[in-house]
């Protein structure tokens, strides 16, 4: 379990980083409101953890370290939306669209009064 963790941890932190430099390229060419960095995180990290558990399916490695590393640490280091895509990308795989659906609804709806509710409890 401890070795498990370790593993999560590095890959986490080094998704922090590659996260926090994305922001800091990203920002040196793009000025704007929209919110560019973050949209090119999340979408990165959609594509790298498809990749990733693509790749250890293929290998056979779906509960090696290395799926520990990359795809939780890494990729939840680096966006916790790459989480979210692939969960919703199962979810219409196995033709459960209504709660694919239900989910990303929930999901941005209930995260943004969070935000307002954190926000103005904080004040």
């Amino acid at each position: 379990m401890l070795k498990t963790i370790l593993y999560i941890a590095i890959g986490g932190a080094v998704g922090s980083v590659l996260r926090f430099l994305t922001t800091v390229l990203i920002s040196k060419f793009w000025s704007n409101n929209f919110p560019l960095a973050t949209f090119i995180a999340n979408v990165i990290g959609c594509f790298l953890i498809g990749l990733f558990i693509g790749f250890l399916a293929k290998n056979q490695l779906e509960e090696s370290n290395l799926k520990w590393f990359l795809v939780t640490g890494f990729c939840g280091g680096y966006t916790t939306f790459s989480t979210f895509g692939m969960e919703n990308y199962n979810l219409l795989q196995n033709n459960n669209s209504l709660l694919a659906f239900g989910y990303i609804a929930l999901s941005v709806i209930l995260g943004l009064l969070a935000v307002w509710v954190g926000l103005s409890l904080s004040k």
